[in-house]
């Protein structure tokens, strides 16, 4: 969604067309989910998440900046709230994607033989359990950059830090799960 189009539909919302919010909604939620997901390894918080990102964003879109791109607006909140959560709950959190391994692994390809089906879902496994092990600060931006397909302009944005911080967070971060993959 084009940042116009945002504006044009966050000024809708402001003037009282409360159903004009569904469209960013709609527009993200896969997103916001998607980040939760990864950061937290569990469906249900990602769900959580997703929902208290959007409330928050709603209750607060008087003090948005229309200069700006609201999918970064709302991205920082949601990393925000997501942060929060895990320093909550960091036990309870203890749970990861390891628990449902396939959960989020796309369908196979017919092509493949089951075999290879098997090893696909092995390795995929492995990787979120090795993500689940990343300091908070490095998942973010491994997440941000990999998993969302972000821009480190956009990345530097959301997380509040330079562009050479973003660079080296993600570049620690592939570091490490490097390490974390063959370790294991």
């Amino acid at each position: 969604m084009e940042q116009m189009e945002e504006t044009s539909i966050i000024t809708r919302v402001l003037n009282g067309d409360r159903q004009a919010y569904a469209l960013l909604v709609n527009e993200y939620k896969d997103q916001i989910f998607n980040l939760a997901y990864r950061m937290t390894g569990s469906h249900e918080d990602a769900d959580d998440l997703s929902q208290d990102t959007f409330i928050r964003a709603y209750k607060n879109l008087k003090r948005f900046d229309k200069e700006k791109r609201f999918f970064t607006w709302l991205y920082t909140i949601s990393v925000n709230l997501i942060r929060n959560r895990l320093k909550k709950n960091i036990k309870n959190l203890s749970r990861s994607a390891a628990e449902n391994p396939a959960a989020d692994i796309a369908e196979p390809d017919n092509t493949n033989t089951p075999e290879q089906t098997m090893i696909h879902t092995q390795r995929i496994h492995h990787l979120n359990m090795c993500l689940q092990k990343l300091p908070g600060d490095l998942r973010e931006a491994v997440v941000l950059r990999f998993y969302q397909g972000l821009s480190f302009e956009n990345i530097t944005e959301i997380l509040g830090i330079s562009l050479s911080a973003a660079k080296m967070r993600v570049y620690r971060g592939l570091e490490k799960l490097r390490e974390a993959m063959g370790n294991e």
